[in-house]
């Protein structure tokens, strides 16, 4: 099994509170001990990134340039991170980017050039854990109030906390079965 190379965190939920459609950088919040388990990563060389569903740029809710101000605000608060990748599509678009879709993962795993198989996604949705498999990466699901129960049971693994999560990826890694690699191969 290859070693966790690079951790992608879905945003919102999941690094910063969810606030619904989010315009303004003065409303981004992290979760308890985002930071800390963040550094942790960082200081054992692990690239960190986030991958993130914007579909209020679709739905005339915010601009691309408010997504840009809110990350730039969570890259403040709690980055440097090395890659973003954001779809700003809506759920009925086709996009090939927006989770459960792949292609956000692929992106972000080609931009640091890493396998998405040396990847860890962590979201706290369903389509989080899928995009991740259907991507060749493992994954970690963090449940919040809107987590669906059946997301939850069918998650390869799942952690009741942003720290909880990267401690189970730094220190007592679950990963016995590779990742499944998706039929298209690599990123390019």
């Amino acid at each position: 099994m290859s070693p966790v190379r690079a951790v992608l965190f879905d945003r919102d939920g999941t690094l910063v509170h969810d606030v619904p459609y989010n315009a303004d950088p003065d409303l981004v919040r992290p979760v308890d001990g985002a930071r800390a388990a963040l550094d942790a990563l960082r200081a054992r060389g692990i690239r960190t990134g986030v991958v993130t569903n914007q579909s209020g740029i679709a739905r005339g809710l915010l601009t691309e340039a408010d997504a840009r101000r809110v990350n730039r605000r969570v890259d403040d608060l709690l980055g440097p991170f090395d890659v973003w990748a954001v779809c700003p599509h809506g759920p009925d678009d086709g996009c090939p980017c927006r989770k459960p879709r792949p292609g956000m993962i692929l992106r972000a795993a080609g931009r640091i050039r890493v396998d998405p198989a040396d990847c860890v996604v962590v979201g706290d949705i369903g389509a989080d854990v899928e995009a991740a498999r259907r991507a060749g990466a493992r994954a970690v699901l963090v449940p919040t109030p809107k987590t669906r129960p059946e997301e939850t049971s069918a998650a390869p693994h799942v952690a009741p906390n942003l720290p909880a999560a990267v401690r189970l990826i730094l220190d007592a890694p679950p990963w016995n079965e590779p990742a499944e690699r998706p039929p298209w191969g690599r990123p390019v």
